[in-house]
């Protein structure tokens, strides 16, 4: 089977074709035909190569969807079956042996598969293998599959950090940034049964925010200082470089900061901050194989979809473009 794929041989771009033949099949592994593939920021910056471990040419993408094209000899058949669609996230597999993984936490798993950081066997490609059948999902029926695209990345990372930190349908809660993966949070906790605040750098996503679940929106630089002391939990989704300690300041007295986004700089923050109210800076990666799974149901049972707009993959230029510069509304995928 010949993978034909899109690649970038130096930073920066441009995207070019590129094939190659995949090795024999593992026995743990399982070969998908990709009919979707988000963008997502983190595919930028590895186009990029802005976090100084690119492997090029790379070819990028960990947001597939597609069918199951083969199964090795030892994937559970009763889970997997050639043609059944699937989905596949930023982690294509894990060694499902060292502490993290018997403990159910793949995803912190020191020698896992990150789908996007394999040089020239990424998802933005006719066909993506996955190193262990347990991190290959099937879908819900009533999943279109460019809806389910953006939820193999940015919306597992926003359903664990809720999940994972304990986040309760009584919660008041606040989510910086109404984009890519913003969107998808305010979604999930308004589902959730929480009492939504969608904070912003300017007032023109407003109208979108409520439509997305929030009841109430605030502009950062406005409408902060209103907030103080208001929320259970705060989901930072932005790149940017945020007042940190004004949003500590926000949080109720053992509230949680999660930072999914990824900021430019450090972060600064007064010891007090945390100290005076016993409260929580935590971060947040992607979900384990069972998280996966629960999250998918979730956004089935209630409706929750990606705004996306669609690229066919041979724009796949224009659509890193999209991103890069931030116009996408609000999540960009590649149909092939």
């Amino acid at each position: 089977m010949t993978v034909r794929a899109y690649a970038v041989e130096r930073p920066g771009g441009p995207v070019q074709r590129y094939e190659y033949e995949p090795e024999p099949l593992g026995p743990l592994e399982v070969d998908i035909a990709v009919t979707h593939c988000g963008v997502c920021q983190t595919d930028v910056g590895v186009v990029d190569d802005a976090y100084g471990i690119s492997r090029f040419p790379v070819v990028a993408g960990h947001e597939a969807v597609g069918v199951v094209e083969a199964l090795g000899s030892a994937v559970d058949g009763t889970r997997l079956a050639v043609g059944r669609r699937v989905g596949v996230g930023a982690t294509a597999g894990a060694c499902f042996a060292c502490e993290w993984c018997l403990s159910g936490r793949q995803y912190l798993c020191p020698d896992k598969d990150d789908t996007v950081l394999r040089g020239d066997r990424g998802a933005f490609a006719t066909g993506l293998r996955a190193s262990d059948w347990r991190h290959v999902h099937p879908l819900p029926d009533t999943l279109a599959s460019e809806h389910a695209a953006p939820l193999m990345c940015a919306g597992i990372t926003v359903f664990s950090a809720i999940t994972r930190y304990g986040v309760r349908p009584t919660d008041r809660v606040a989510v910086v940034g109404v984009g890519g993966l913003g969107h998808l949070a305010l979604q999930f906790l308004a589902a959730w049964g929480c009492h939504v605040t969608a904070i912003s750098s300017t007032a023109a996503k407003a109208d979108d925010a409520r439509r997305f679940g929030a009841h109430e929106f605030v502009v950062a630089d406005d409408g902060l200082q209103r907030v103080s002391g208001s929320f259970d939990f705060i989901l930072s989704t932005v790149s940017a470089d945020l007042p940190w300690d004004t949003y500590l300041g926000a949080l109720r007295p053992h509230g949680t900061l999660c930072v999914v986004g990824v900021p430019h700089g450090s972060l600064g923050i007064h010891p007090l901050s945390l100290l005076l109210g016993e409260k929580r800076l935590v971060g947040g990666l992607v979900g384990s194989p069972l998280e996966t799974r629960q999250m998918l149901d979730f956004a089935a049972r209630h409706g929750i979809r990606p705004a996306v707009e669609t690229f066919p993959a041979a724009r796949l230029d224009s659509a890193l473009d999209h991103v890069r510069n931030g116009r996408a509304r609000y999540r960009a995928v590649l149909e092939f």
